[in-house]
């Protein structure tokens, strides 16, 4: 008889494969067999955002975290699902910003959780505070496309001297 390790082992390397159905079954069975630890939530929510259902993947990203409160990736992946809506008019911003400050606590190097935030600032209007995230993320990466794009753009088009 296989055991919780073997269907979420299965479930990952499905996951990792591209198959997110499969590994959503798999995990699944993990779950029926052992529901009290925060890894194969987190990789359950992974294939369901892979799949755009976001609801769901939302509801598993904060059971890892409850389960483990220092699941960093959990924090930005729920916010990057925040960010990312279109299915919602006027997604909280505010709650992406929570998520995305509490893993840049647990890792401040985080570059993507870094520009994230940046993203963020920028809608919700705070063009500085944006700023300031992606110089963090530059200090880190000098050489990173986006962060310098993004930099420029808020510099040419909102904060005019």
């Amino acid at each position: 008889m296989a055991d919780y390790k073997y269907y979420l082992d299965n479930g990952i390397f499905d996951f990792q494969n591209g198959k997110c159905e499969q590994a959503i079954e798999n995990i699944n069975k993990s779950l029926e067999l052992k529901n009290d630890w925060e890894i194969p939530y987190f990789y359950r929510a992974a294939a369901y955002q892979a799949l755009e259902n976001y609801d769901e993947a939302m509801l598993d990203y904060t059971k890892a975290i409850q389960l483990n409160e220092n699941m960093t990736d959990a924090y930005y992946n729920r916010a990057r699902i925040i960010l990312s809506r279109k299915d919602i008019e006027n997604p909280d911003i505010s709650k992406a910003v929570k998520d995305l400050e509490k893993a840049l606590e647990l890792d401040p190097k985080f570059v993507d959780a870094l520009f994230a935030m940046a993203a963020a600032q920028k809608k919700l209007g705070d063009y500085h505070k944006s700023l300031v995230y992606l110089e963090k993320l530059l200090q880190i990466e000098p050489d990173a496309v986006n962060a310098k794009a993004l930099k420029k753009l808020i510099l040419q088009k909102y904060i005019i001297d």
